[in-house]
C-alpha cells in the first residue's frame, strides 16, 4: 500500500478506533500466526477456510503454525492464556490487523487482507447482540457508505443438529443435480449450502425446511428480543433465512451488512454469536458475539460510491525559498512550524519559485510562507493565504505561533 492508498486505509482504521471505543471496546493485538490446532478446533476442520484457504507450515521446531485467517480465535486464545475470564466475567475487545487466506483474488479480496472487528465476551443477554449490531451499523455509517442492508437470522444452538438432519433429508434426493462445491458442502456442513451463490442450489432450496421453523422457544425469544432492541434503536434490518455464516462456531444470532456496487460478493461486514467457541478451544463456557469487517472491501465500497476519502490537504503550510542563501533559515522556520504541531514541508531540490508554488498548489496547503533575502534581512516572512490569495508580513519569531493558532483555533 502506497501513501495514497494509506490515506483511505487510515481513514477506515481511525473510524474503527473512534466508533469501537465509543461503545466501550478496548484494543487488543494478537500474533499474526498461531498454532494450527487453534484454527482447526475453533473454526472447524470442515470449513473452506481450514480445508482449503489457510497458510500453514512447520516452523524450525517442527510445530505446525498458521497465518491467522480470521481474528476471533486468536483473541479467544489470548483471553484464555492471560486468564482474563477469571479476572472478570465480561470483556469487550476490538482488533485491527492483517489476515491471510489462500483464496482466488478478486475485487476487494486479497490473500493478505485487513480486518477490523469486535468481540464481546461473558454476556448471553440479547442486549449485547443488539449493541454489536448497532456498533456495526454506526461504524459503516461513519465511513459514509450507503445504502447498507443488515441481513439478520438466528441459526439456533442445541436444536441445530436436528434441523441439519431435516435439511439433509430434503437435499439428499436432489444432490446429484448440484455442483461439486455444494456437494462437498453437503458432506461437510450442509448449513453452508443455504448461502450458496449457485442459482440451481438457491432454486432447489426455496422450499427447503427453514431454520426459523425449528428454533427452540428460548432461541425464538432471544431473536425476538434482538429485533425489538434494533427497532428501538432505529437500525434497519431484514430477516434473511439464508444467512448462516461460514464458520462452525456460530450460534443463534448471525448477520451480514451489504451495500451496492460490489457485485455478487456484496458483504462488507459479518458476524454473529459464538457461545461454544471458548469451550471448544479449551476454556470454560463463556458466551460471545462479534463481527469482522474487511477494510479492503470497505474502501472499495467507498470508492465505488464516490465517498470523499482524502478530505483536504495532508499539509498545513509550504515554505517557499527565494535564493540558496535562504534555505537554512527556511529549515529553521520549518522545524519551528513542525514543533508547533503543523504539517509543514519545503522544497529539497533547489527549484524555482514557480515550481515551488506549483507544488504548494498540488498539495492544497492553506498557507504558503515565502522567505527571500529581503525577508530574512528584516527577520520577517511573507505569509500567503491560498484561499483568498491575501498576503501579510509576519515576524519570523512569531511565525509558528501565529500559523498554529490559525490552524487550530
Amino acid at each position: 500500500m502506497l501513501p495514497e492508498d494509506m490515506v483511505a486505509q487510515q481513514r477506515v482504521e481511525q473510524a474503527a478506533h473512534e466508533v469501537f471505543a465509543r461503545f466501550g471496546y478496548g484494543e487488543i493485538r494478537t500474533p499474526m500466526f498461531e498454532r494450527t490446532e487453534l484454527f482447526v478446533r475453533g473454526i472447524g476442520e470442515a470449513t473452506d477456510i481450514v480445508s482449503k484457504e489457510m497458510y500453514t507450515f512447520d516452523d524450525r521446531g517442527g510445530r505446525s503454525v498458521t497465518l491467522r485467517p480470521e481474528g476471533t480465535a486468536g483473541v479467544v486464545r489470548a483471553c484464555l492464556e492471560q486468564n482474563l475470564f477469571k479476572q472478570s466475567p465480561v470483556h469487550k475487545l476490538y482488533y485491527v490487523g492483517p489476515m491471510f487466506r489462500y483464496e482466488r483474488p478478486q475485487a476487494g479480496r486479497y490473500r493478505e487482507f485487513w480486518q477490523a472487528g469486535i468481540e464481546a465476551f461473558g454476556v448471553s443477554d440479547p442486549l449485547i447482540d443488539a449493541e454489536v449490531l448497532v456498533c456495526a451499523y454506526e461504524f459503516v455509517a461513519a465511513l459514509g457508505i450507503k445504502p447498507v442492508e443488515i441481513r439478520l437470522n438466528s441459526i439456533g444452538n442445541e436444536e441445530r443438529p436436528a434441523y441439519i438432519e431435516k435439511l439433509k433429508d430434503y437435499i439428499r434426493p436432489r444432490l446429484a443435480d448440484l455442483g461439486g462445491r455444494d456437494q462437498e458442502r453437503f458432506e461437510a456442513n450442509p448449513l453452508r449450502m443455504l448461502d450458496s451463490k449457485d442459482a440451481r442450489t438457491r432454486e432447489m432450496l426455496a422450499d427447503a425446511p427453514k431454520v426459523a421453523d425449528h428454533l427452540s422457544s428460548e432461541s425464538v425469544e432471544h431473536f425476538e428480543a434482538v429485533r425489538r432492541l434494533l427497532d428501538k434503536s432505529g437500525v434497519p434490518y431484514e430477516v434473511d433465512p439464508y444467512i448462516v455464516r461460514g464458520l462452525d462456531y456460530y450460534t443463534r444470532t448471525v448477520f451480514e451488512i451489504t451495500t451496492d456496487g460490489l457485485g455478487a460478493q456484496d458483504a462488507i461486514l459479518a458476524g454473529g454469536r459464538y457461545d461454544d467457541l471458548v469451550s471448544e478451544v479449551g476454556g470454560q463456557a463463556v458466551p460471545g458475539i462479534g463481527f469482522a469487517a474487511g477494510l479492503d472491501r470497505l474502501i472499495l465500497a467507498m470508492r465505488e460510491q464516490d465517498v470523499a476519502i482524502d478530505e483536504g490537504s495532508r499539509h498545513d503550510v509550504y515554505v517557499v525559498t527565494i535564493g540558496d542563501d535562504t534555505r537554512e533559515t527556511a529549515f529553521e522556520a520549518l522545524t519551528a512550524l513542525r514543533r508547533a504541531g503543523m504539517r509543514a514541508e519545503m522544497d529539497h531540490q533547489g527549484r524555482s519559485v514557480r515550481a515551488q508554488m506549483k507544488t504548494a498548489n498540488q498539495l492544497r496547503v492553506p498557507y504558503v510562507v515565502v522567505l527571500g533575502e529581503d525577508e530574512i534581512a528584516q527577520q520577517e516572512a511573507t505569509v500567503r493565504n491560498m484561499d483568498d490569495q491575501s498576503q501579510e508580513t509576519v515576524p519570523l519569531a512569531e511565525l509558528a505561533s501565529r500559523l498554529s493558532a490559525r490552524s487550530n483555533p
